[in-house]
């Protein structure tokens, strides 16, 4: 039997409190077994699931493939653990492989020196077993190993991925602090856009930098797989990767993408070089035909009739602006919301949350993300058509 086709446990991994979201995602793929982690969700799995994984899974960083879970109390247990996995199953004599590391509460307190024992048990496996060895680096262009080791338990994993999932291909002109494609995601499926899309909402993102939300809500819109971009991920290095498999899986992912949007994806910037990235990355990522941009303030932003969903990601006052510089913006924000989007909902992303209060409406839900180690909020905000007085009258009529 092939290593693609041998089950044994997955390790997803994604940013803090985003596990919900990528569990989600992996039942949705028909994962019925999931068990979610501080840092990600485990599933049971083969290595042919892995490739399709990389390919769809949206909020996740990485896809690790269980090779081993044993007892080490010390780096010679460690390396003896590692030395015992055939790899030649997974690696061939002359190739290439890579060891990240992570560790905590062991007898060492250096991950490069327990990455290095890693390196020594396969590079000696394999001349006792071929007296010639794979070469090794710090570059993941080869088959890449992950050594998980807290206290007396250690996890070896082929990490399928190589660069994180977040490096969706697209993002060439990244412009002022951009929003990671992976928490772009989380925030749209928080929001249920994907539903939305369906039922003809439209998606209005106003200050839009580099266009990160917009062209993840397209793809999202359009059923297109976040991967398909990439040409290049670790899996393909392992002994036995099949190319058939992967163009299979490729094939099945561009027959279920849609050829339109029912509804409108409308992003703004006041920026002109803002906008002019966010056009070269849609483009790219192949949906620059589904995205209306416009140079503008964002109180000028067009808001089209219907539902829909309005998404901004301002400045807060942390690596970009000034704090008291930032007020007026947010309260900006809040008549914006007031005076032209009624209907609508609202969401505004920020990691500050005395600048959220200048919105000056109330809040219908407050989702905690994280933005590298900046905690963050997610700010819904139900949009009501009319005054507050026809709102009430329209209540009491229901």
């Amino acid at each position: 039997m092939s290593i693609f086709q041998t089950t044994a446990n997955i390790l997803i991994t994604c940013p803090k409190a985003l596990p919900e979201y990528l569990e989600s995602e992996l039942k949705g793929f028909g994962f019925d077994q999931t068990f979610p982690v501080e840092a990600g969700v485990m599933i049971p799995g083969t290595l042919d699931e892995c490739m399709a994984l990389n390919l769809w899974v949206r909020t996740g960083h990485r896809v690790l493939f269980e090779l081993k879970h044993f007892d080490a109390f010390s780096p010679e247990d460690l390396y003896r653990g590692i030395y015992d996995i055939p790899w030649d199953k997974y690696i061939a004599p002359d190739g290439y492989f890579s060891v990240d590391a992570s560790i905590r509460d062991t007898e060492v307190n250096d991950s490069r020196f327990a990455g290095l024992r890693v390196k020594d048990a396969v590079a000696d496996y394999f001349m006792d077993e071929y007296d010639e060895r794979p070469d090794s680096g710090p570059d993941n262009t080869g088959v890449c190993l992950f050594l998980h080791w807290v206290g007396r338990q250690a996890t070896l994993y082929l990490d399928t991925t190589g660069d994180s999932l977040t490096r969706r291909g697209y993002r060439k002109r990244p412009h002022t602090a951009p929003m990671q494609e992976t928490l772009a995601a989380a925030c749209l499926l928080a929001a249920d856009w994907p539903n939305q899309a369906e039922q003809g909402a439209h998606f209005i993102t106003p200050m839009c930098g580099s266009g990160t939300l917009a062209i993840e809500a397209a793809l999202m819109a359009l059923s297109a797989a976040p991967g398909l971009l990439r040409e290049k991920f670790a899996f393909m290095n392992l002994v036995g990767y099949n190319p058939e498999t992967w163009d299979k899986f490729i094939q099945e992912a561009e027959d279920e993408e849609i050829a339109e949007i029912k509804g409108r994806i409308i992003a703004t910037d006041h920026d002109p070089d803002a906008i002019e990235a966010a056009k070269d990355n849609a483009r790219i990522a192949g949906v620059g035909d589904f995205i209306e941009f416009a140079v503008c303030d964002f109180a000028e932003t067009e808001i089209p009739e219907g539902p829909g969903i309005i998404m901004l990601n301002p400045e807060y006052g942390d690596r970009l602006g000034d704090v008291e510089g930032l007020m007026p913006v947010y309260e900006g924000i809040g008549d914006f919301f007031k005076k032209s989007c009624g209907g609508k909902t609202g969401f505004i992303f920020t990691g500050n949350s005395a600048l959220a209060k200048r919105v000056g409406l109330r809040t219908k839900s407050r989702r905690i993300f994280f933005n590298a180690s900046i905690e963050c909020r997610l700010l819904e905000y139900e949009l009501y058509a009319g005054t507050k007085k026809e709102r009430k009258e329209e209540l009491k009529g229901e």
